[in-house]
């Protein structure tokens, strides 16, 4: 009787152990340890009813969508959508509008996200307990891993200094990043009004010779910077922006770049620490102005993408001069300068305001748009301001196809 009963006992554990596995497998992303030097390595799918944020009837919910799913893949031997990767580097007092921006990036995409985290030490902490409190149908549409910001050990204190804290690290990428393919590099001042999913897309209009995608520093000559100032040579006729930046890292990495220092090309790694040191006293803007003398001797290179997608205060500051913008509106807004910050602009500040006060899941229609749309018509005093309606073009339509996707869910 005795060997019946611990029989019976070992069935019993073994099936509640193979619950549990069965369990995990549906509801956790195998998440490896490797990978370039993470900081943190974090677990990107979370689904539990206990997350702050999501009550007991979302969070069941979610749960029986998320188990479907994952039936459903496993049941046709298919494996999930590749994700779209994002970098952002955050330096100094930058961790609220960074937050921001992933925040717009997220609430509006389609395909899941992977966003590459390069921090101050100490903003980690910051990020992950901001991310972490995402409610979770949120959360299953990103994973994300933090950075320490990472140098050449040699030049670390000359690249780290170069312009604004860190902005030059967005250099270093293809190096980094070595097992990634392609990816959208933002400044951490970025707002998405539309999805990344249609950013993303440009990698499939390259060919076979462009491996980057910018939007020009300027449309106006007249007005523009480079090539009215600038002591170094400059892409195209005005220069292009760094802010916005799709790179294929897989074709960067195993390019040789033409350049004015050597008879023959130069892989990557090899051009960044000799451009500076020849043009290291005549570069204002930093890392931005080492990609304009880069693509001024390599233009094969890059894609242009209209100011749209990265639209600046410069763009209607002293009128409107972004064509593609006043013809569909505004799909990224770039606001450097510190613009959200203070009220030199008021347009820019109050989108950046709306988004970050804006409460995931609650109607985006009466929470974010309808709101900003009063803030933007006490605006009107000022060029940007006349162009409000710029602002939200794009917007409402990403706000729709939130609610179709609430609605579906």
């Amino acid at each position: 009787m005795r060997r019946y009963m611990r029989a019976l006992m070992l069935c019993m554990v073994f099936a509640v152990f193979s619950g549990l596995y069965v369990y995990s497998r549906l509801f956790y992303s195998d998440v490896s340890a490797r990978r370039n030097g993470a900081k943190k390595i974090l677990i990107p799918l979370r689904t539990s009813g206990a997350r702050r944020g999501v009550t007991d009837k979302n969070a069941l919910s979610f749960n029986w969508y998320i188990m479907r799913q994952q039936a459903q893949q496993e049941a046709a031997g298919t494996r999930p959508e590749p994700p779209m990767h994002l970098a952002v580097v955050a330096c100094g007092e930058r961790l609220e509008e960074t937050l921001t921006m992933i925040k717009s990036a997220v609430l509006f995409s389609v395909k899941r996200l992977h966003l590459h985290i390069f921090a101050d030490d100490q903003l980690h902490a910051g990020f992950i307990e901001a991310l972490e409190s995402w409610p979770g149908f949120i959360r299953y549409r990103f994973s994300y891993r933090v950075y320490s910001i990472r140098f050449p050990n040699e030049n670390a204190a000359e690249w780290k200094k170069l312009f604004k804290p860190c902005a030059s690290q967005r250099l270093f990428l293809p190096l980094i990043l070595e097992d990634v393919d392609s990816i959208v590099y933002v400044d951490s001042d970025i707002l998405f009004l539309q999805p990344v999913d249609l950013l993303w897309r440009f990698l499939s209009d390259f060919n076979s010779s462009q491996l980057a995608a910018m939007a020009p520093e300027h449309e106006e000559p007249r007005i523009a910077w480079y090539n009215r100032f600038a002591r170094h040579p400059f892409y195209g006729r005005t220069g292009i922006n760094s802010g916005v930046m799709l790179m294929n890292l897989t074709r960067m990495r195993s390019m040789f770049f033409k350049n004015d220092m050597t008879s023959v090309g130069l892989r990557w790694e090899e051009l960044l620490m000799p451009l500076l040191q020849k043009y290291k006293l005549n570069i204002t803007w930093g890392d931005q102005d080492l990609l304009n003398i880069i693509f001024h001797y390599n233009p094969e290179s890059l894609l242009e993408f209209p100011c749209q997608w990265n639209y600046r205060p410069d763009h209607c500051i002293y009128g409107s001069n972004c064509a593609s913008a006043e013809e569909d509106g505004i799909y990224i807004l770039h606001g450097n300068r510190g613009v959200y910050h203070d009220y030199k602009q008021p347009t820019f500040r109050a989108v950046y305001e709306a988004i970050k006060k804006y409460t995931f899941g609650t109607d985006p229609v009466t929470s974010l748009l309808e709101p900003l749309e009063e803030e933007l018509l006490k605006t009107t005093h000022t060029y940007c301001g006349k162009s409000h309606t710029l602002f939200t073009k794009r917007l409402r339509n990403s706000v729709a196809k939130i609610n179709r996707k609430t609605r579906e869910r």
